[in-house]
């Protein structure tokens, strides 16, 4: 069984050399796909450079979706659904390119293990879980790390990476809707839902998610860009805020909050500083990336 991993590609440039450098004796193909628009809808610069990854050229499929999805709704300033259209047109954008990139997948045989990720979630593909499961799809459990790679945010179990063998996959947007739990066999829902199954395994030591290990203004752009902009938008977060909060070592959204909830965007859970042990190997005492350990 070969291994492609398949991910978006933003600005990620440290995550990315994380990814590659933690899975690569692992992995057949990496597959990697940059949009020229953002999930705002604003256009935006080519970031990738395959040149800087040139232990793992040869591994690398890179991909440039330089259009949007046919059905975008126009947004009339002042219009009462703006927010909705605004986030109805991320989640398109977003779709488009989980789909993507399938285009890259055809030499892939039937038992070939498909895995879709977003960028700064790293599965754990040396987990025994993992390795002795005869099961054809697999839902990574994460640890959950916040602006540094050792400050563990402890409330949330993150289902990050998902894969399927590629004679199970329906499609990549398919994939990442799965949802996180194994249902019991007499859950007659599951014979007629392509998001619930009874038959997946959960990989319980299942890697890494690593979010927002940028600087105050990488944050800041990036929130402004990314699927849920418009509900940021209205958080009242600016550059000093989010300073603050990396700082004081504080989560500033609030994961269990009703979408509705304006204060969502306020947390104020304190991150836990977790030992490199629990970490992959890349970056223990990974001088490189000193800055970024707390």
């Amino acid at each position: 069984m070969k291994i492609y991993d398949c991910t978006t590609f933003y600005d990620e440039h440290m995550m990315y050399d994380v990814r590659l450098n933690t899975l690569g004796e692992k992995v057949h193909k990496f597959i990697v796909a940059e949009a020229t628009y953002s999930h705002s809808g604003r256009p935006k610069k080519l970031n990738f450079d395959i040149n800087n990854y040139k232990k793992f050229k040869d591994k690398i499929i890179y991909r440039v979706i330089d259009y949007q999805p046919k059905n975008i709704e126009k947004i009339l300033p002042n219009e009462s659904f703006e927010s909705q259209k605004k986030i109805s047109n991320s989640i398109k954008r977003m779709e488009l390119s989980y789909n993507f990139l399938s285009q890259s997948i055809d030499e892939a045989l039937e038992n070939d293990l498909i895995v879709l990720s977003d960028c700064d979630e790293i599965p754990n593909l040396d987990s025994k879980n993992f390795l002795n499961s005869k099961k054809d799809i697999f839902l990574f459990k994460q640890l959950f790390f916040y602006y540094k790679f050792n400050l563990y945010y402890d409330l949330v179990p993150w289902f990050g990476s998902k894969a399927c063998k590629k004679k199970k996959l329906i499609s990549f947007s398919w994939l990442k809707q799965i949802k996180h739990k194994n249902y019991p066999f007499w859950r007659l829902d599951t014979y007629f839902s392509k998001n619930k199954y009874t038959n997946l395994q959960i990989v319980n030591d299942g890697g890494w998610h690593f979010t927002n290990i940028k600087t105050p203004e990488e944050i800041y752009e990036k929130l402004s860009n990314f699927g849920h902009h418009a509900e940021f938008e209205s958080s009242g977060l600016d550059i000093k805020k989010i300073e603050k909060f990396i700082d004081e070592k504080k989560v500033f959204y609030n994961h269990f909050a009703d979408k509705s909830d304006s204060n969502k965007w306020n947390s104020s859970h304190n991150l836990k500083k977790l030992d490199n042990k629990y970490l992959p190997k890349f970056l223990d005492n990974n001088e490189k990336y000193s800055k970024w350990f707390d």
